[in-house]
């Protein structure tokens, strides 16, 4: 088996992110296809943020919403992902005035007839503040029956430190709903180990986690994944290069990992080549590899062993 062909579950996936060229012309009928991958291209995080705001600003209407759940659900297909948790940016659309419950409703419709089990996360501006985090934490808890699996917060860690949610995770606990949160991506370990002290059960990026010995233990001993996104640590500037990045450091320690492609569109790159890049650039040996894979399903929110 390949690993194009291998089953594969894909746990940090922005829906936003996953947005190619050719479907932002889509959008925008007329559009220089070379002028729109132009704004694809960034030196840093914080021009990741812009291009990321730029893409998003073509989602208009809930049918624009489908056509970009329809366009991800048919690349994950190609790649043989059977199970998904996709995080929609249900922040960005309230912080932009859209009907949001026009816009989740166009999602789910689209996934529905998909082959790829997919649920939804809902995620926060986290430097936008708490309250704007409740507002959002509220939308997911309203539809924990309806396929919203979790609430998440992601944005800038500095500038909205994890402590300022700790009563909205509480809310979002409360009401079912599971917990992620991005951190230890552009800060460091102390941004994870404040994550982990409001409730986060997994951990997006989490990558400066490598050093801090005893904040790996303590991954190690609770059984707390890190969703890693090597490509896109790379392409933000959060590692220096693949040579830097401390995915093997962390597996080695004992850590559970999940391998993801983030934003793919935006990154330019797919699921089943973060396994490749593992495999050709980390060392991975087939056993590890397997592990990896199964770790996809082993640490989902909601997946039916």
């Amino acid at each position: 088996m390949t690993l194009q062909s291998a089953p594969k579950a894909e746990l940090h996936l922005h829906l936003e992110g996953s947005i190619r060229p050719e479907t932002v012309r889509e959008l925008a009928p007329g559009t220089d296809l070379e002028q729109i991958r132009s704004r694809y291209r960034f030196p840093d995080f914080a021009g990741f943020i812009e291009s990321f705001k730029w893409v998003t600003a073509h989602l208009r209407s809930p049918d624009d919403y489908a056509l970009i759940t329809r366009r991800l659900l048919e690349e994950l297909a190609s790649q043989n992902v059977r199970y998904a948790e996709i995080t929609l940016a249900a922040g960005v659309a309230v912080w932009r005035k859209l009907d949001f419950a026009a816009v989740y409703d166009a999602v789910r419709g689209a996934a529905a007839g998909s082959g790829v089990t997919v649920y939804w996360i809902l995620d926060a501006i986290r430097h936008f503040g708490a309250e704007h985090a409740l507002e959002v934490a509220r939308l997911a808890a309203d539809r924990v029956d309806a396929g919203c699996v979790a609430f998440g917060i992601g944005g800038d860690e500095a500038r909205g430190p994890a402590g300022w949610f700790r009563e909205v995770f509480a809310f979002a606990r409360s009401r079912g709903l599971r917990l992620t949160a991005h951190a230890g991506e552009t800060s460091g370990p102390e941004s994870v180990w404040q994550a982990l002290e409001i409730g986060a059960e997994r951990i997006g990026h989490g990558i400066s986690s490598a050093s801090d010995p005893a904040l790996l233990r303590h991954l190690r001993q609770r059984d707390i994944p890190l969703e890693i996104c090597v490509t896109s640590n790379v392409a933000t500037g959060a590692v220096a290069g693949l040579a830097d990045h401390p995915l093997r450091r962390i597996f080695d320690a004992g850590v559970p990992v999940i391998l993801n492609s983030d934003d793919p569109a935006i990154f330019d790159c797919t699921l089943t080549g973060e396994y490749e890049l593992a495999r050709d650039r980390f060392g991975f040996s087939q056993p590890e590899l397997e592990e990896l894979l199964a770790n996809g399903f082993r640490y989902a929110f909601r997946y039916n062993r």
